[in-house]
């Protein structure tokens, strides 16, 4: 990897040859340490140089001989059959993302190896959330073989258990073969948020306490009036296992009953407030969805959202939600 400079203002420098995130992260904490000293009298911290590691982004190619399982959301597939890392720089760097997490947007095994490949093109990737399939009795082989890659680092599965009228149960074979994931120290990606899966979480964590378990874009989940009820005990119980982790990303979505993203501060900073107090600074993570996310929102409209929310929390949390917290999470190494 090349090495790059930092701006005395903690801003990336776009180098040809891309960039040290160590020097960065250094850079970045001796470029703000005035913002951390108000802090501490009260004030509120400035958080805009903070470093970001974008924990959820997707690359696909669909321009390749056998095409592509999925190319994002149809407003992304009207435009473009590529998301690529040189695309997902370009936007990304200028707001100071200085890593990423690439999840899975295929079942097909062998674009594991596809993901692994285009994050070795560019610096900025960091690690790979790939696509391996519980339910298959080649799991453990497929787990001992993509972990001994230090980029790969978790997986992407959310179909574990069975859901019958309201009640939710484990797969049997699925959680003997995720606790392999475990043993491996890889985590796992769940998505999209749903009451059932939401309660699947809660008896997975159960039953393999040292998985790490991440519950991807938790905010674009809209309650009923109807569920409401279960939605805030299903949260609760997330809560009070300590190895469930959530994203909180998809903040700006489309509203389930008609469609409309909502953009108001307000409506959103009380669902933040919300998952917030719920688990706490230790458990959140930052995440764009990019490309998913294209039509919705920018990475910089995005970035901007929850710097403006974590603007009136401490430093510590926010440096834990914009990168620490996906540092220690899926065990990403700087270098």
């Amino acid at each position: 990897m090349g090495k790059s400079k930092v701006a005395a203002t903690g801003q990336v420098a776009n180098l040809e040859n891309g960039f040290n995130r160590r020097e960065f992260l250094a850079g970045a904490a001796a470029a703000t340490a005035a913002a951390a000293a108000d802090s501490v009298f009260g004030q509120s911290p400035n958080v805009d140089q903070l470093p970001v590691i974008d924990a959820h982004i997707h690359l696909f190619d669909g321009t390749r001989p056998l095409g592509a399982e999925y190319m994002g959301s149809p407003a992304y597939r009207a435009i473009s059959k590529t998301s690529l890392p040189s695309m997902y720089t370009a936007q990304a760097r200028p707001v100071g993302v200085i890593g990423a997490v690439v999840v899975e947007s295929s079942s097909w095994i062998d674009d594991n190896l596809w993901y692994l490949e285009q994050c070795r093109t560019d610096p900025i990737m960091m690690g790979v959330s790939g696509s391996l399939d519980p339910e298959q009795s080649d799991f453990g082989r497929y787990v001992e073989h993509f972990h001994n890659d230090p980029m790969f680092r978790a997986i992407r599965s959310s179909r574990f258990y069975t859901a019958d009228n309201g009640k939710v149960a484990l797969k049997p074979q699925q959680v003997a073969n995720l606790k392999l994931l475990a043993r491996a120290d890889l985590a796992l990606d769940t998505a999209n948020p749903s009451m059932d899966l939401m309660q699947a979480n809660v008896l997975l964590a159960d039953a393999i306490p040292d998985l790490r378990i991440i519950m991807d874009h938790l905010p674009s989940f809209d309650p009923t009036p109807e569920n409401q009820q279960a939605y805030e005990a299903v949260v609760k119980d997330m809560a009070n296992r300590p190895n469930i982790f959530v994203k909180l990303s998809e903040v700006y979505h489309p509203r389930h009953s008609d469609g409309v993203v909502v953009r108001d501060y307000e409506p959103l900073r009380t669902r933040l407030d919300y998952l917030f107090d719920a688990f706490g600074e230790d458990r959140v993570l930052f995440g764009s969805d990019y490309p998913n996310s294209y039509g919705v929102a920018t990475i910089a409209e995005e970035v901007a959202l929850m710097k403006r929310y974590y603007s009136t929390k401490s430093r510590e949390a926010a440096e834990k939600y914009f990168s620490k917290n996906a540092m220690r999470i899926y065990k990403l190494s700087l270098t």
